[in-house]
């Protein structure tokens, strides 16, 4: 590629991309540390056997640590794509201008993830490249992008004077919020981010002790050498959800079941209720076979769960729900049937991939949480927010509503997690974390249980909370 037809800052940006080429290899070899630290977390971003494409991929390492099903890199160094090919011949390469839009068209076809990984310091028009992106997206297509912070431009530009990081040109200046900003002018929206890394060195062993667990705690991680956003693209996020099937799982709720689908509101043309029932002792499954027969209008299922606990009947129902949307509607209606409609509304426009019912917006009802269990609960919310960065109010309401696809996804990468939660709530939220699901906190009116008794310990699950929390930092925080 000739540098004279370009402008000035991509010609110089080109033609040290040329001189280093050769030399590339040894400068990764030197901050060998630093790429398994960044690959470790881009790993647990973008799991193994994806479509990625990755825009500026130098030689071709990182893309090729992805272990992708099918791997795209795009640079425009014909030098450094030479050399990507030779060391990675799985993985296709193509040279070109990253802003230009028939580079971009040139990688055929849509992707599951697109990395962009230090490229955008390099870029022209960080909003224009962002828009020319869209073709290659679907609504579960993530774009991650991971850049470096400006504060510790110092450290750098010495570590280069000492021969320690190979020199650059002048890149820009992206925090975070910049980076989310422009993704917003370009009509992606922010999924979540995180930042990560103190130490790019090993320092015997410190260095991935100081990055995993304390660069990720609050206040350190303002200083971490390393940020990663998660945005998904706008326009490709609204489906044509036509089906949705509400899951109630009960034990003891005999009460209940005929007020379920009486004040349950027809929100969609398509409602499949599945009733499972837990082992109960007050008939509460003679009461749904009645009122399966009393309503031949609507389409209901029953179902007796195997085993125990409520994450194994609301899964047990999931896998042979047949509406597009999944949701969990708890038998003691605490969550009033009547706000279905609200998380139909959220995730049939595309605003919310995960809509996780919220209590503790509007005010409760007497007697609809006990004040310790309250307290917890905001604790908790806090914790949970940190961990998966994204807002939870409320991590314990009983409704969660997501696609049937993305439950399917969930269901396939639920050996990261294992079975953990007998709730059901947290592999729900872990695994839609995992996923880089847009998450939406929409607040309900909660309200006091009209019938029966809550079934909840709150000091015996409240240490499986705790657990819970120390779970997550393991899995999802620290890695």
């Amino acid at each position: 590629m000739s540098t004279s037809s370009l402008p000035s800052r991509k010609a110089q940006i080109l033609s040290h991309s040329e001189e280093y080429a050769t030399s590339r290899p040894e400068w990764r070899n030197k901050a060998a540390f630093f790429h398994r630290e960044d690959e470790a977390y881009l790993r647990f971003l973008i799991p193994e056997n994806a479509r990625v494409l990755e825009i500026g991929c130098g030689i071709g390492d990182t893309l090729a640590a992805l272990k992708p099903a099918y791997g795209v890199g795009i640079d425009f160094s014909p030098a450094l794509i030479d050399i990507a090919r030779k060391r990675h011949p799985g993985l296709t390469f193509i040279v070109g201008d990253a802003e230009d839009p028939a580079t971009i068209a040139s990688a055929g076809g849509t992707f599951d993830y697109i990395l962009v990984l230090d490229a955008i310091g390099s870029l022209d028009d960080c909003q224009k490249f962002l828009e020319q992106l869209h073709p290659l997206c679907t609504r579960e297509t993530r774009v991650v992008i991971g850049y470096f912070s400006h504060l510790w431009q110092p450290v750098l530009k010495f570590a280069e004077l000492i021969g320690q990081r190979m020199p650059l040109p002048p890149q820009n200046a992206l925090a975070p919020a910049d980076v989310a900003a422009i993704a917003q002018l370009a009509d992606f929206e922010s999924v979540k981010s995180e930042q990560r890394m103190l130490m790019p060195v090993s320092l015997f062993g410190l260095g991935h002790l100081l990055n995993r667990f304390i660069s990720v705690l609050p206040v350190f991680r303002f200083f971490a050498l390393r940020h990663y956003s998660v945005c998904r693209s706008w326009p490709a996020a609204k489906e044509d959800l036509k089906s949705a099937t509400v899951v109630i799982p009960a034990r003891n709720e005999r009460g209940n079941i005929e007020p379920a689908v009486q004040r349950l509101p027809q929100f969609c043309d398509d409602i499949e209720i599945i009733f499972i029932e837990g082992h109960s002792k007050d008939g509460t499954f003679e009461e749904m076979e009645r009122v399966k027969a009393a309503y031949p209008d609507k389409d209901i299922k029953l179902m007796r769960q195997p085993g125990k606990g409520k994450a194994d009947a609301v899964f047990t129902a999931y896998d042979v729900a047949r509406g597009d949307v999944l949701m969990i509607l708890d038998a003691d209606l605490t969550m009033p049937p009547e706000q279905l409609p609200k998380f139909w509304e959220a995730i049939k426009s595309g605003k919310g991939e995960f809509i996780n019912g919220s209590r503790l917006v509007y005010p409760l009802e007497d007697d609809a949480m006990r004040f310790l269990n309250l307290i917890a609960n905001k604790i908790f919310s806090y914790l949970f927010s940190w961990l998966l960065n994204q807002r939870y109010t409320d991590t314990l309401c009983g409704t969660k509503v997501m696609r049937r696809a993305d439950y399917y996804r969930l269901r396939d990468g639920k050996a990261y997690f294992g079975d953990f939660d007998p709730f059901g709530d947290f592999d729900l939220i872990f695994g839609a974390s995992k996923l880089n699901l847009k998450t939406i906190d929409l607040p309900i009116r909660y309200a006091a249980r009209a019938y029966g008794e809550t079934q909840i310990s709150r000091f015996r699950h409240g240490v499986m909370l705790l657990r819970m929390v120390i779970f997550a930092f393991f899995k999802i925080k620290a890695i």
